[in-house]
């Protein structure tokens, strides 16, 4: 087997990690895996925050502000039977040893009315930045490590955002560490159930 195609076969989704420390050259490791990824017009749309230590306490209790608010006062209404998986990411944050925030840095406010041409840029550049986590994912499994995509950040958008200070449009998390389990692929549609041939 292609080594790539073995990587992207053998990546899983880690919810359970060590207690254990991933060495800061290896986290670099993954950040420059993500820079590598192609980006439309070559914008490379992303800013990293790495979130570990000390840090990682605020980030969490950031979390668990936005998921107590949205249980009152909801930003994702019609998504409110997904809150209890949202808390059970917390659980998973809270035992990775490091988070990844990818930020779009030329991304609109969730509440901003876009022009069809802003629109296709904003699609243009989230395809841009779920090439780079991709990548990361990828770079973490053959560096030995687990990762987890995390969107149940967007429970707590807000909170996340004014504790990141980073400016932009919240993408994605990426829970990294070492894995504590070892899950079996997940079901997925044969290739070529998806594909249309024409010519």
């Amino acid at each position: 087997m292609q080594p790539i195609l073995s990587a992207i076969q053998n990546r899983r989704s880690i919810r359970k990690y060590q207690d254990a420390a991933v060495p800061q050259p290896l986290v670099e490791q993954v950040l420059r895996a993500g820079t590598l990824a192609p980006s439309s017009k070559n914008r490379q749309p992303w800013q990293f925050v790495v979130v570990s230590g000390q840090s990682k306490k605020e980030m969490l209790w950031a979390m668990q502000q936005g998921l107590r608010r949205e249980r009152r006062l909801p930003l994702l209404p019609n998504s409110k039977q997904h809150l209890p998986g949202a808390e059970h990411t917390l659980e998973i944050m809270k035992q990775a040893p490091v988070t990844i925030f990818v930020v779009n840095p030329l991304g609109a406010s969730l509440s901003a009315a876009l022009t069809p041409e802003e629109r296709i840029y904003e699609i243009c550049n989230a395809q841009s930045v779920g090439a780079a986590i991709e990548n990361m994912t990828l770079q973490a499994a053959e560096l030995g490590l687990g990762s987890l995509w995390i969107c149940d950040i967007f429970f707590a958008y807000q909170e996340l955002c004014d504790w990141l200070q980073a400016g932009g449009q919240l993408i994605a998390a990426l829970a990294l560490g070492y894995a504590a389990e070892t899950p079996p692929a997940r079901p997925r549609k044969l290739w070529q159930d998806t594909v249309q041939w024409r010519g």
